[in-house]
């Protein structure tokens, strides 16, 4: 069994660095191979992937564009009325991912319009889902890229956002178009999948297949997974061994003080895996 690879998400670790560069570079001291970032937008393309190759980093995991944040936007694939400036926002990541060299791009749901009933718009909102996702899977196809497709929590993190567990991914519509658009696969948020649904072990097994890229944060508070939480990782970690996975795995949480020092979890594992360390 190969032991697995953990890309940081800068959006999130090394936030007493004050931009996307620098914490790339952070991330290539610190050992990691690979990197993700939510929202690259903010920075000229060139100059990420600049920094990046001079990090010794691979990037393998953008998202879509969120939006009018101001207007409480959080990506637009399943919001009515915003077609057009999805597919302009998915325009945009394709042309970051070229330039990064990155293979994934998270095609994000958005969320319930504000003041709109969930059951009530549920039907609109997944055509206009399923309607955006085969626009994305023609694009994507063509420039040999991946779209990932991320349930995210409404209990704790975004009680509004549309696409919420990996069951409401097998709707029969759902499912018909990914047996047909393979290069739309799914993403497996660990933090996510547990507070919505638990049976991790299951759903792991049930889901993996079709998972092109996993992340992981403890529970209930989005901390490293070597601080206290429900949940235990070497069992997850080997868990994801067993069953052959062998994409990335993202470290999207929140670090408790000092990131490098927060990686002593991750040192371990590379320790026990017989992995060596770059910058160490």
């Amino acid at each position: 069994m190969a032991p697995l690879r953990f890309s940081a998400n800068v959006s999130w670790l090394f936030p007493e660095l004050p931009g996307l560069p620098a914490r790339l570079r952070a991330a290539g001291s610190s050992g990691f191979e690979a990197a993700e970032v939510a929202w690259p937008y903010t920075e000229p393309p060139e100059a990420l992937a600049r920094a990046a190759q001079e990090a010794g980093l691979q990037l393998v995991l953008i998202n879509t564009p969120p939006g009018d944040r101001e207007k409480g936007e959080m990506g637009l694939g399943a919001v009515p009325g915003r077609q057009a400036a999805f597919r302009e926002g998915l325009e945009q990541a394709v042309l970051y991912a070229k330039a990064l060299g990155c293979p994934r791009i998270h095609l994000m749901a958005g969320r319930v319009p504000r003041g709109a009933d969930r059951a009530a718009v549920r039907g609109e909102m997944e055509t206009v889902f399923l309607e955006n996702l085969r626009h994305a899977a023609g694009v994507l196809a063509r420039e040999k890229l991946v779209g990932l497709l991320e349930p995210i929590n409404t209990r704790i993190t975004d009680p509004q956002y549309f696409l919420d567990s990996p069951q409401q991914g097998r709707t029969p519509a759902l499912c018909c178009l990914l047996s047909r658009l393979t290069v739309v696969i799914s993403a497996q948020d660990i933090f996510h999948w547990q507070i919505m649904d638990g049976n991790l072990t299951g759903n792991i097994r049930e889901f993996l297949p079709i998972v092109g890229h996993v992340q992981v944060a403890q529970v209930p508070g989005r901390g490293d997974p070597g601080s206290p939480g429900e949940l235990n990782f070497s069992y997850l970690f080997q868990l994801l061994e067993d069953e052959g996975y062998n994409g990335f795995v993202g470290c999207e949480y929140q670090p408790q003080g000092d990131t490098v020092e927060g990686l002593s979890w991750l040192r371990s594992y590379w320790d026990r895996r017989g992995r060596s360390q770059a910058g160490q």
